[in-house]
């Protein structure tokens, strides 16, 4: 895998079972500062046997560098918490989902789930995960001006 590609790891996904609970949490531990949360209540995606699903998608990302992204959980996907850590992802930009998906695939971390559009996958972001359980996140590079108000300090 060309080590080039991912070297800007962005932010750290955690699953939770409450966003609202999990940001007064953290802010009040750790003073944590947060963006906006988005939730859709359905959003289309791909797993890793090439089935389409939709999902129900709620999360927020931490303002500061290196971001905490909290997702709330959905039980029978693959957001769900687990007894050793809900540590989901670590993320990082993507010039090119494909081909470093194709290189992460080959290098034993395979496609798990990643957003489609329709007939095309991926779009938008894509989940691969290792043997030791730890999924890297790829999220598309062009993105980064669309997403910038997710890392702005949440105004309401």
């Amino acid at each position: 895998m060309n080590g080039d590609r991912l070297r800007t790891m962005y932010h750290v996904g955690i699953v939770v079972a409450d966003i609202s609970s999990a940001r007064a949490m953290m802010t009040e531990q750790l003073g944590v500062a947060w963006g906006p949360v988005m939730h859709f209540d359905s959003v289309d995606y791909r797993d890793g046997d090439g089935r389409d699903v939709a999902l129900p998608t709620t999360m927020c990302y931490s303002v500061d560098a290196p971001h905490l992204e909290l997702i709330e959980e959905v039980p029978g996907s693959l957001w769900v918490r687990n007894e050793h850590s809900n540590l989901h992802h670590i993320g990082f930009w993507s010039d090119d989902l494909a081909v470093d998906g194709a290189e992460l695939t080959g290098a034993g971390c395979p496609l798990q789930l990643c957003g489609r559009n329709g007939d095309q996958a991926p779009v938008s972001f894509s989940y691969h995960r290792n043997d030791l359980g730890v999924r890297v996140e790829m999220v598309d590079a062009a993105l980064r001006d669309t997403m910038a108000f997710l890392f702005e300090p949440d105004p309401g």
